[in-house]
């Protein structure tokens, strides 16, 4: 008995791949009925019997009707989805044989019963309706399981698309994505020590498991996921560590991204895929700062660069650096440079854009601030002009890196350092260090380069050791050398001035002013604009004070006149005395009796000048 299996199984596998295949699909059909009809697919023969398969398939129904007087035995049917395995298990359940449907294969199911008409038109509770109940009930309540349906859907586009099976899949992973992460948000909360409830943001979000289930998606079916999340209100970090995770499962040049510059080799023949991901990435970025690190945008643009991606996908990708520039660091900025020899080590044009488009947020946010109140900071330091300060030493510390290639050309090296504006740098020993260096690598420079050069530098901003570096400094034209004496000469008469305490003997206010103009210098046109602001209206309240104390001697006056016309020469000799010393010109009154009524008069002007300081604002 053993022998004859063995036999036997020996003889199966004897035979070619088809005939292996076409026994395997034969072996559970009725052997007591002789076959009548042999459906062929992608190149496999199921032998069959008509009746079974047209009470449940309309098309084959029809494709038996209108081959009635031939008595047809033979069909093909050509781009069937899901192939033979498919058409395998639509046979089964038309002949009663109980199969599973699965996430694996329910996709399949709804496609195929498609297009063999398996509808509840020809039969009662027929496939089409028996997969579209398990991918409602079952499937859609599962964001994995949608996953998985999502993946086989890849190969049976665009029908599946057209049964809205992707569709629901998406809808359904957005929402269970949102539950997740309002569940996630609730778990967090907790009361303070003082009884609030509050966020607790150091514990661990548990609601983006989902994740890792979404890179395994095409890139396609991917953004459209992303883009439903968003429109459903996923967390913009959420989108992002999706985004970043993704690329680095998908992009097979990692090294683009993560490893420093320089050390990319790319096979061009192999870039087509990388650079559709590099772009649907892009397009997908929630539009908030921060939601992913800035480092991975620099790796996306170093991508972008390499992989030669559309124009708006870089433009996108530098405005969006530039929003955040402050936070970057030196080797994110170093860009290398992939186009011909004879051009530079380092993109410097990817990074003047990106300069471009930081002063020009600068310059925009200060265009909007109309309104005054904005103004009142007493801060020199605003966040804006802090991210100015941090951007300018980034700036000189690029340019001190790029400043050795021979190549790069003087205009470039213009360009960068005169991107800023004036009042970024407080502090010009940084530009002072990379024009030094960028001398001593191009000494070939003309006299007339070199003062372009050194016009950028602000010689009274230098410190005392860059300073002195400077005036010994043969590489500078000999008019620099000469500011840089002259400012240094100023330097050393101010600090003999202030130790032999000559500011002691200034006014009050005019030390109060010049200190402030020499924090101006150092301030950004708003900052600057709210200590003049502050300083104009202490001199309308004392504008004020002083037209108060006018109208006061007016009325006095009058108040003479009068009484020299009606008394006499001892009175009016009593009266004047009276009225000297309520003038009181030297603001203090011995006398007890002149108390009263000089505070009478203070209240009166408190109230005018108030009065007074409004009509003038």
């Amino acid at each position: 008995m053993d022998r004859g299996g063995d036999k036997q199984h020996h003889q199966q596998l004897s035979l070619p791949k088809s005939a292996r295949q076409q026994h395997r699909y034969n072996e559970w059909i009725f052997r007591d009925v002789p076959s009548d009809i042999t459906i062929e697919v992608n190149g496999g023969a199921f032998s069959l019997h008509k009746f079974p398969l047209v009470s449940r398939s309309g098309r084959i129904r029809k494709l038996v009707a209108e081959h009635r007087d031939s008595d047809i035995s033979r069909v093909e049917l050509l781009n069937l989805p899901g192939g033979a395995e498919t058409f395998e298990l639509a046979a089964k359940f038309c002949y009663g044989i109980n199969f599973e449907i699965t996430s694996a294969n329910v996709a399949q199911l709804c496609c195929i019963s498609d297009f063999l008409e398996m509808t509840e038109e020809f039969s009662k509770d027929n496939l089409g309706s028996r997969a579209e109940e398990y991918l409602e009930s079952i499937v859609c309540k599962s964001l994995e399981m949608c996953v998985e349906v999502l993946q086989q859907c890849e190969t049976l586009l665009p029908l599946a698309d057209e049964l809205r099976v992707i569709s629901r899949c998406i809808d359904a992973i957005a929402s269970k994505a949102c539950v997740e992460q309002i569940a996630s948000s609730f778990s967090r909360l907790e009361y303070s020590s003082s009884g609030r409830l509050h966020m607790n943001r150091q514990a661990k979000c548990d609601g983006d498991w989902w994740i890792e289930d979404l890179s395994g998606l095409r890139v396609d079916l991917y953004q459209r996921v992303i883009t439903a999340m968003k429109c459903r209100g996923v967390r913009p970090e959420s989108i992002g560590a999706s985004l970043m995770n993704y690329a680095q499962k998908e992009l097979t040049k990692k090294s683009s991204l993560w490893n420093p510059p320089g050390q990319t080799k790319v096979d061009v023949n192999s870039t087509g895929h990388e650079k559709l991901v590099v772009e649907t990435i892009v397009s997908l970025l929630p539009v908030e700062k921060l939601a992913v690190p800035i480092n991975f945008l620099f790796g996306l643009l170093r991508s972008a660069v390499i992989l030669d991606c559309t124009v708006a996908c870089r433009l996108d990708l530098e405005r969006r650096i530039g929003s955040q520039l402050d936070i970057a660091s030196l080797d994110d900025l170093l860009i290398p440079s992939f186009k011909h020899s004879g051009d530079t080590l380092f993109d410097v044009d990817t990074v003047h854009r990106i300069l471009i488009n930081f002063s020009q947020q600068e310059d925009s946010e200060e265009e909007e601030m109309e309104d005054g109140s904005v103004f009142e900071s007493d801060s020199p330091h605003s966040p804006s002009q802090t991210a100015l300060f941090k951007v300018s030493k980034l700036v000189d510390n690029y340019l001190a890196e790029i400043a050795p290639d021979a190549n790069l050309k003087l205009t470039k090296f213009l360009v960068i350092a005169d991107a800023l504006p004036e009042h970024a740098r407080t502090v010009h020993d940084g530009l002072y260090r990379a024009i030094d260096i960028y001398l001593k690598a191009h000494q070939g420079l003309s006299d007339t380069d070199k003062k372009k050069l050194c016009k950028l530098i602000d010689f009274q901003k230098l410190s005392q050791e860059a300073g002195a570096h400077a005036a010994q400094n043969e590489r500078l034209p000999l008019q620099s050398i000469v500011q840089v004496l002259y400012f240094e000469q100023l330097r050393l008469r101010n600090s003999l001035g202030c130790s032999n305490g000559e500011d002691e003997h200034k006014p009050m206010h005019q030390s109060w002013r010049i200190s402030s103009g020499a924090l101006s210098a150092a301030m950004s046109p708003r900052d600057n604009y709210a200590s003049l602001r502050r300083e104009n209206r202490e001199l309308k309240l004392e504008l004020a004070r002083l037209r108060m104390r006018l109208n006061d001697l007016e009325r006095e006056h009058v108040c003479m006149k009068r009484d020299m016309e009606k008394s006499n020469s001892r009175k009016f000799m009593s009266s004047f005395s009276k009225k000297i010393g309520k003038l009181s010109f030297f603001g203090h009154s011995s006398s007890r009796a002149s108390t009263s009524p000089s505070r009478q008069s203070y209240r009166t002007d408190s109230k005018v000048i108030e009065r007074t300081c409004a009509s003038i604002d």
